[in-house]
């Protein structure tokens, strides 16, 4: 007895101990993800957030463009049923629209690897608090896509949050709380009568002495024709009360549409120059080898380049699974954008431009820190170990053509150069 209590004394003091120790939760899940799913899937840029601090009820903007890969790997379900999202912890905005390209894309739409897509999330402010929001796609039987994220706060309180919409006939609804009380009134007696069921069979017969009954071979002992009848009284008042509801149901919303479950296709990829393989000018890149140093966090590329337009090309930027890596000295200026997704001295390579119609075989050294702290150090334990992301190029005019780079990387797992 005396051992019994010190085992409870102590369960109780680590439950205590670990309760005291209780933080909210403030990590980036998109760490948990592979480095090839976020590498080699959807290849996000031009991100932006309209707003950093909102009210409740203020409405913001979440935009950008993905580009496809078009080397989709093939551990992931093909994108030919996607679903544009916003990734938050919960409603903390709600969505108002979205649109990929100049589609309203309320429903799963189909995506083309090589392909690049416009986006626009229109939020609203619901929940107080600070909020990390990711714009996100979730590929059916490949899970989601956590592109870049924000922290964004919103003032106010979630009490005075509405969700105004016209519906067809012209009626306006909140749907923060339109039909909530119409739940209540239907769920709140169908548990009243699931718990009263399970009671009654709980007391009238109890599981030990149900148990015993079947174990000593005596089964049709177990419900007897009272229990039977009970049993049929329930059921028929149960069919009652299904039909009578829906009859009620049916009269009073006579109009209704089903929930829109199609797929929407085709969408109108970006055509604009600049995009990969988009326009008569372009520019290619073509991965010739690579390794990636995991001490020093450096991923070293030797890449062909082929300048097909009409101006000479630096490179600036490479990009991959929401991270930018700057070219100092392309990037003069520190853009606006997450700082944990910025490595704005992280790349560099060969100052010399390549000239319009040149082919040329250049050097590009991408090293920082967030190759780790962002997980993506670990392409070096998967099956393939093979890198993938956007490069952009820029012209003397500030024009930029990007260039889709992947490959597979040798990884080095102790200090110095490889031999």
């Amino acid at each position: 007895m005396r051992n019994l209590v010190k085992l409870a004394a102590m369960g109780a003091a680590a439950v205590i101990a670990t309760v005291g120790a209780i933080a909210p939760a403030s990590a980036h899940g998109e760490k948990s993800q592979q480095a090839f799913l976020r590498m080699r899937t959807l290849n996000w840029y031009d991100v932006a957030w309209s707003k950093t601090t909102v009210n409740v009820n203020e409405d913001m903007v979440l935009s950008g463009k993905f580009h496809v890969f078009s080397a989709w790997p093939q551990a992931v379900a093909n994108p030919k049923s996607s679903f544009l999202n916003a990734g938050e912890p919960g409603p903390v905005l709600v969505r108002t629209a979205q649109f990929i390209g100049e589609n309203f894309a309320p429903r799963s739409v189909s995506l083309v690897p090589g392909n690049d897509y416009a986006f626009q999330i229109n939020l609203r402010g619901r929940r107080a608090g600070r909020w990390h929001v990711h714009a996100q796609v979730n590929v059916e039987g490949g899970g989601p896509i956590i592109g870049p994220g924000q922290w964004i706060e919103i003032k106010g309180d979630m009490k005075d949050f509405t969700d105004p919409v016209t519906l067809l006939d012209g009626t306006t609804v909140d749907l923060e709380h339109y039909g909530i009380d119409r739940i209540y009134a239907w769920h709140l007696p169908w548990l009243a009568v699931g718990a009263a069921w399970i009671f009654f069979w709980f007391v009238r017969k109890g599981i030990i002495s149900s148990y015993l009954t079947v174990a000593d071979g005596r089964a049709d002992e177990a419900v007897t024709d009272e229990d039977r009848r009970i049993g049929a009284i329930v059921l028929a008042l149960t069919i009652l009360a299904t039909i009578v509801g829906y009859a009620v149901t049916n009269s009073t919303f006579p109009r209704t549409i089903p929930l829109q479950a199609g797929l929407q296709k085709p969408l109108t990829p970006i055509t604009t120059e600049g995009t990969v393989g988009v326009g008569k000018e372009q520019v290619t890149a073509d991965l010739q080898g690579g390794v990636y140093k995991v001490p020093g966090r450096e991923m070293s590329l030797s890449v062909k380049v082929k300048n097909n337009t009409s101006e000479p090309l630096r490179l600036g930027e490479y990009t991959a699974a929401g991270l930018r890596f700057l070219n100092p000295d392309v990037f003069t200026t520190k853009p606006e954008f997450p700082d944990y997704l910025l490595a704005d001295r992280g790349l560099s390579t060969d100052a010399t431009p390549i000239a319009p119609g040149e082919t040329k075989e250049i050097q590009v050294k991408i090293q920082d820190a967030r190759w780790d702290i962002e997980r993506l150090s670990d392409l070096a334990y998967d099956t393939d170990s093979q890198v993938g992301g956007l490069f952009f190029f820029f012209t003397p005019s500030g024009r930029r053509f990007a260039a889709e780079i992947g490959g597979p990387v040798i990884p080095k797992f102790v200090a110095g150069d490889m031999p």
